[in-house]
């Protein structure tokens, strides 16, 4: 571990810490070298050198001034990104902010007109921009990779040819693909036109698909032959058949060979029968455009419709800015995931997780963007190591729950791999376990900057990250997003340190969704995100600040509001039992709700056990005894009860809200958003929740 020189970094805070947190000392903390050498240091600097009258020393000056000069802030992220084309100079703060204090209605830059796709293709050289990995069927085990000039000539082509077929600005174009070189391809040809891109995965359901691109209306529809997951290989032909003759408003089906990916003669005779013309991917670029017309649009212009995951009901088509998505992601790739242009970026993901567009704007960098398809531990838990080992990657995703699996099968890749480029591990998707921070350092490498982090589709981007000129603490993220104004709202709407609470933002920021799709008058969009604090936004999140001696704020994440446990008045975020339950050996998941129970709610803790495990009183009372000795007597379930699997949404985080319903004998509205429907009959009718 190295140490932070005091002459080259200040960290003082004026806050008091509280004597537990005092008694947390870092797990990591960079070298100055490191914070020297980072792109965060770097801006500072530039931020001291550029604007009048400050003098930012550390972090949490940087992001102080970020909230209360948002204006300057954005615009000097603007020119650090070498975002194209450049701000004119003189531009005026409310030509960069204009708010009439309504959060919803906010507007920024809204004289400036640019193209994502042109950002994204800056770079047009012989460097690798995108490799394609996936499981031993996929291309024989072999990896592909295209570089920037060959990525931008093939995104020329098949604009060429959306073109020609009518796609234009505001058009929608949808994919249901695989995470391939050709969805990135074919997400930069539609960005370039201006249109509008949406993405499923394949392995959703045929009603999920319909219920999300159904509103939408795409006129283009992406898919593959099919795909690979844990050793199978599975069609996609068919779902997709079944999903154009419900989308009416279709013109074209592009077909891409994948599970034959040599093939240009694919059998596309399933479809044949649809009224969409429907082409392969070779002849969609069989034409000899050399040269992309990069339609500008406003910073506003919708460029991206996301989907909530719609296990309440019927989807929510949030719809993102292509100047607002491109800023964001510019400033937490450069600045807090410190991504350079030397650098090769993993994040394992799906095209249903808004984690795939984030690390698809890793191009606007010039950096090596890595894709892999297929399921993280086939044909074994070291797969995606032996990926990263192949490919030098200086910059590795997952989720928290990736990282709890591999310490669960004792995968140790700091023993098996060199790993001597890895500079950064990043997690989402569920709270990061204190004992995951601990096997990261002792298993993966000691010397990486291990970044929590934690936002959501909602916003496309994050609210609290990484960075890597602090350093890291067991169980938190390491700090708020710059330009984010992050609090913690107890009940009364007053912001609290060292409290529980709602994770809330008191400022617009630039990623803020434009609104849903067709919501007349922003009222789903208001009641989603807005109704519990007066503009204010509320992101769903139980969280709490925490305080450092001469440090930041860090962020804590106890789970999602909604999911939070209340027995007795008392709220308790289920993160807080998972991270006790699952650090037993026996023990590989679990799921907690809360039931009503005579007048009351009472806890109820669902379990997946390891092979050959029982739950047996003894379990039963480690599992009670293990939570009441780490947390409060309040946190102990009623009930623990063995189940085989766990309902999950489509990019793979548990839904507590669903199981809760079914206990209850409610309905669940929507099952297609769920990877394994199946699993909920689970918890029907259980006769130990009858007494």
């Amino acid at each position: 571990m190295t140490s932070v020189h005091s002459d080259n970094l200040s960290t003082t805070s004026s806050n008091t810490p509280s004597a537990d947190s005092l008694s947390s000392p870092p797990l990591w903390i960079p070298s100055a070298e490191r914070i020297e050498n980072s792109n965060m240091f770097k801006f500072m600097a530039l931020a001291n050198d550029q604007i009048p009258d400050i003098q930012i020393k550390d972090y949490a000056a940087l992001h102080q001034w970020s909230i209360e000069q948002p204006e300057d802030f954005w615009s000097l992220m603007w020119q650090y990104a070498e975002i194209t084309p450049a701000l004119p100079r003189g531009l005026s703060k409310p030509e960069v902010l204009s708010t009439q204090g309504n959060f919803i209605e906010t507007q920024w830059f809204r004289n400036q007109q640019l193209n994502f796709a042109e950002n994204l293709l800056q770079r047009r050289d012989e460097k690798s921009a995108l490799i394609s990995c996936g499981e031993p069927e996929l291309n024989n085990g072999q990896d592909r990779s295209i570089s920037y000039r060959e990525l931008y000539s093939q995104v020329a082509k098949l604009a060429a040819s959306l073109k020609s077929i009518g796609i234009e600005k505001g058009d929608r174009v949808a994919a249901f693909m695989p995470n391939t070189q050709e969805t990135v391809i074919a997400m930069l040809a539609t960005t370039s036109l201006g249109a509008i891109w949406s993405s499923c995965s394949p392995d959703f359901g045929l009603q999920g698909v319909i219920d999300r691109f159904g509103q939408i209306e795409p006129k283009v529809l992406f898919t593959t032959d099919g795909y690979f997951y844990g050793g199978k290989t599975l069609d996609s032909l068919i779902k997709v058949a079944a999903i154009s003759n419900k989308l009416t408003s279709l013109e074209q089906i592009i077909v891409i060979p994948h599970v034959q990916l040599e093939s240009r003669e694919l059998d596309i005779s399933e479809l044949e029968p649809l009224k969409p013309d429907v082409i392969t991917w070779h002849e969609a670029l069989d034409n000899s455009s050399e040269q992309i017309e990069f339609v500008h649009v406003p910073f506003s212009h919708p460029l991206y419709i996301m989907y909530s995951s719609g296990t309440t009901g019927a989807p929510k088509c949030i719809v993102h800015s292509v100047g607002g998505t491109l800023l964001q992601h510019a400033k937490e790739l450069r600045l807090h995931t410190d991504l350079k242009a030397d650098d090769t970026i993993f994040y394992y993901s799906t095209c249903g997780w808004m984690m795939w567009n984030w690390l698809v704007s890793s191009l606007s960098t010039g950096a090596t963007v890595v894709l892999y398809d297929g399921s993280p531990f086939y044909p074994s838990g070291h797969c995606l190591w032996q990926m990263s080992d192949r490919h030098k990657v200086s910059i590795f995703g997952t989720s928290a729950k990736y990282i709890a699996a591999l310490e669960k099968a004792q995968i140790k890749p700091m023993q098996d791999y060199p790993l001597t480029e890895l500079k950064a591990v990043l997690s989402t998707g569920s709270p990061l376990a204190h004992e995951s921070f601990d096997y990261a350092y002792c298993d993966i490498k000691a010397d990486i900057c291990l970044s929590s982090i934690s936002g959501g589709t909602d916003i496309i981007s994050c609210f609290a990250l990484g960075n890597p000129i602090l350093p890291v603490y067991r169980g938190e993220l390491q700090c708020a997003g710059l330009g984010m104004a992050v609090s913690i709202f107890d009940d009364q709407a007053k912001p609290v340190l060292q409290q529980k609470g709602e994770l809330v933002c008191t400022q617009p920021f630039p990623s803020c969704p434009i609104g849903f799709w067709q919501d007349k008058g922003n009222q789903k969009f208001h009641e989603a995100y807005f109704d519990r604090f007066d503009n204010v936004w509320a992101q769903g999140d139980y969280g709490e600040l925490s305080i450092h001696q001469n440090q930041h704020n860090g962020l804590i994440i106890h789970g999602r509001s909604d999911a939070v446990l209340n027995p007795g008045g008392v709220r308790i975020g289920t993160a807080e039992i998972y991270r006790q339950v699952e650090k037993l050996d026996q023990v590989i998941e679990s799921i907690a709700i809360g039931q009503q129970w005579q007048d009351d709610v009472r806890v109820v803790l669902f379990v997946v056990l390891a092979p050959n495990e029982v739950l047996d009183e003894s379990l039963i009372q480690l599992i009670r005894s293990t939570i009441r000795a780490n947390t409060t007597p309040r946190h102990v379930p009623s009930k623990i009860i063995q189940v085989a699997d766990i309902p999950r949404t489509i990019s793979g985080k548990i839904v507590e809200l669903a199981v809760r319903t079914v206990v209850h004998n409610e309905i669940v509205k929507n099952t297609d958003a769920l990877k394994n429907p199946d699993a909920l009959n689970l918890f029907k009718n259980l006769p130990e929740l009858q007494v």
